[in-house]
């Protein structure tokens, strides 16, 4: 079934031409709705299958997710051993609960990441302690040896991009033999994730690109493998004549030091911008990073009071700050899909992006609905924001046409439809118990 088909979802609506509603578990090892696109799927998919009829119920750990009305949250929860303001910390004696959460810190001590792997062990065993309870498991990334085998229904499974992506940036980003060191073994679990996806039947990916992905990085066969194009709040993210336009307003989500989100780029667009732009300024939606590379070229620019960061920040007050924005931007080097984009474009803010993996599936074509630049290019984000920023007819127009686009492919209504299609098609391929109909 082509990608188009999909997202198009189901005919029928939310029964699927007479099929009863689906008693759902989706399952999220991690749900930060402010940092991360995960706890965001999570949150706007379940809403929207609720809304077709569905019975969902999101199973999580630290930091949970924020759900909406009519979903309930199951906590699943970890020893939460990156928590603020003490990350890294060793748990106190009367915290462990079994041996999973001794392998938890175990990983943790020897420099790994343990959360996708003991997140799944804990799933497992909550999963069959309620088996019957449940017509479809779906499983938001962890990819954990927990996950294979008899989980008392199908599971599908969302893979947003391959996380050996990351692993290749930040190894690309370390100068070191030490930091390169720390990096493969922090990115240790990409090989238990790339065991898993190998066996699974069901892989849903958000854009082409990401499919191209996974298949050639984690090696899942492409028939396993359908589209589902995930979208924008569009009744949130929407253009409000009464928020002001702030004059060289430009604003970014970004977490400040990951490398493969591109900031230290526009950090040092910005600083060629205000040559000619005196008024150009920054807002980053993202947690601002004290040391690093982000923070020293802020400083080697002399930035401060250009780069402004916010976190925790409501979704009105959130979508008040793009849509008081003259420019939105992604600067990506890399993308699975691209939340902000879509988001901003919703909003009638104009875009300026890079071409970094999926980015242009949901972006479009440049000058047409957004400005496209490639990845890594801080003359190329200069220029294009420069241009937008002078010329208040080409924001109009570019703004308008990218919402346009959004509304039209890039909805959670029609990502609800098309991953219940999915649902009911791993519910179909499953075997039938011997002695008996299911």
């Amino acid at each position: 079934m082509t990608a188009e088909a999909i997202a198009a979802g189901p005919r029928g609506g939310a029964s699927g031409a007479g099929d009863r509603p689906l008693r759902i578990a989706l399952l999220t090892y991690k749900g930060n709705p402010f940092c991360g696109g995960q706890g965001v799927y999570v949150r706007h998919l379940s809403r929207e299958l609720a809304r077709l009829g569905h019975r969902v119920e999101v199973i999580g750990a630290q930091p949970f997710p924020v759900l909406d009305e009519g979903v309930p949250l199951t906590e699943l929860p970890s020893l939460d051993l990156y928590r603020q303001p003490d990350p890294f910390r060793t748990p106190r004696r009367g915290e462990y609960r079994d041996w999973i959460d001794g392998l938890e810190v175990a990983t943790m001590w020897t420099g790994g990441f343990p959360e996708p792997l003991t997140f799944s062990l804990r799933a497992r065993r909550h999963l069959l302690a309620r088996r019957g309870d449940f017509d479809v498991v779906h499983d938001n990334q962890t990819l954990g040896y927990g996950l294979l085998g008899d989980l008392g229904a199908p599971l599908v499974t969302t893979i947003h991009h391959p996380i050996t992506v990351d692993r290749r940036l930040d190894l690309d980003a370390a100068q070191h033999w030490r930091r390169r060191l720390s990096v493969r073994r922090w990115y240790g679990f990409t090989r238990m994730q790339k065991r898993v996806a190998r066996r699974l039947p069901s892989v849903l990916t958000v854009s082409g690109s990401s499919e191209q992905e996974i298949v050639e990085h984690l090696g899942v066969r492409p028939e396993r493998l359908r589209v589902v194009h995930i979208g924008a709040d569009t009744g949130l993210f929407s253009p409000d004549p009464s928020v002001a336009e702030v004059p060289g307003r430009i604003v970014t989500t970004s977490s400040a030091d990951v490398p493969l989100k591109g900031l230290v780029f526009l950090v040092e667009a910005l600083a060629k911008l205000r040559s000619e732009r005196p008024d150009a300024h920054l807002v980053v939606v993202g947690k601002r990073a004290e040391d690093g590379p982000v923070a020293r070229m802020i400083e080697r620019y002399g930035l401060a009071g250009a780069v402004r960061f916010v976190k925790g920040i409501s979704d009105r007050e959130l979508v008040d700050l793009v849509r008081g924005a003259q420019v939105a931007c992604v600067p990506s080097l890399y993308e699975g899909f691209s939340l902000p984009a879509a988001e901003a474009m919703a909003t009638g803010t104009p875009l300026v992006a890079t071409t970094g993996g999926a980015i242009p599936e949901v972006t479009g074509s440049d000058g047409e609905t957004c400005l496209a630049v490639p990845p890594g290019d801080a003359h190329a984000l200069a220029a294009a924001l420069g241009r937008l920023l002078a010329d208040e007819g080409l924001r109009r127009r570019i703004g308008t046409a990218g919402r346009d686009r959004v509304l039209s492919r890039f909805t959670w209504t029609r990502a609800a439809q098309g991953t219940a299609e999915l649902y009911r098609e791993a519910i179909a391929a499953r075997p039938a118990p011997a002695g008996g109909a299911r």
